[in-house]
């Protein structure tokens, strides 16, 4: 059995961690990480199993949708690990994050090996899809590579995701439309030519904020920097 899903005592949803210190007081060189799953010695055994990297740091513990995205706005942590099959369902969760916190990665961590599951999730703004079978060594591998910026798909399933997602049939849309108001806010204020400051003063958004809502900004938009971004705007506005 993997260390992943071998905890070494189980402990009670009372009893999970929900109350960690403020973001602002952890470590600054460390992933902060939430884990959400329904069942507790699972998910103790993740936390100790992540916790063996220094640079790991397990800060908050729930077992349901309204967890997930509590602990996103409480926490503002690096990464989410979400289970699919939660009470209030994994895919809404990762919608409600997604659009309450994008500085937060998600990383569905589940039994499933649908690839209408693993599709649902990226759409949801999952960075990671990954099976419980995995071994603790990879597990931390896969979440500081996230962290670092990749995408994961378990390697099982990711030919077929793949081939569904570049398929002929798939519509053309507007560039723009994958945005949300948020990010279309920021968008505006980046093709006036304000700063991450500017910006984050007029939203009321810390620099910090606004500088991750610019990186999935520039991935959506799949450009390299600010300044293309301003000019897709421009194009847009004027058509």
């Amino acid at each position: 059995m993997s260390d992943v899903m071998s905890p070494q005592f189980p402990v009670s949803p009372e009893a999970s961690r929900t109350d960690p210190a403020p973001p602002e007081l952890a470590r600054t060189d460390s992933v902060r990480i939430v884990i959400i799953d329904d069942h507790p010695l699972f998910r103790e055994g993740v936390a100790a199993t992540l916790s063996t990297d220094p640079d790991l740091e397990v800060v908050g513990e729930g077992g349901s949708a309204d967890d997930a995205l509590r602990l996103a706005r409480e926490l503002l942590p690096d990464l989410l690990l979400l289970d699919l099959n939660l009470p209030g369902s994994g895919l809404q969760a990762a919608r409600a994050v997604t659009a309450a916190c994008p500085v937060t990665k998600i990383v569905m961590l589940t039994f499933s090996e649908e690839e209408a599951d693993v599709l649902s999730s990226l759409k949801a703004g999952a960075r990671g899809y990954i099976l419980k079978g995995v071994s603790g060594r990879e597990l931390r591998r896969i979440v500081r590579g996230v962290q670092a910026g990749e995408v994961y798909i378990t390697p099982t399933l990711a030919a077929g995701v793949l081939i569904e997602m570049a398929g002929p049939g798939r519509a053309q849309h507007h560039p723009l439309s994958e945005l949300t108001p948020r990010e279309l806010q920021i968008l505006e204020g980046v093709a006036n030519g304000q700063s991450n400051k500017e910006i984050g003063r007029a939203l009321e958004l810390t620099e910090k904020t606004v500088k991750h809502y610019m990186t999935n900004i520039l991935q959506k938009l799949q450009v390299r920097n600010r300044v293309e971004a301003a000019l897709l705007a421009q194009r847009e506005a004027g058509r």
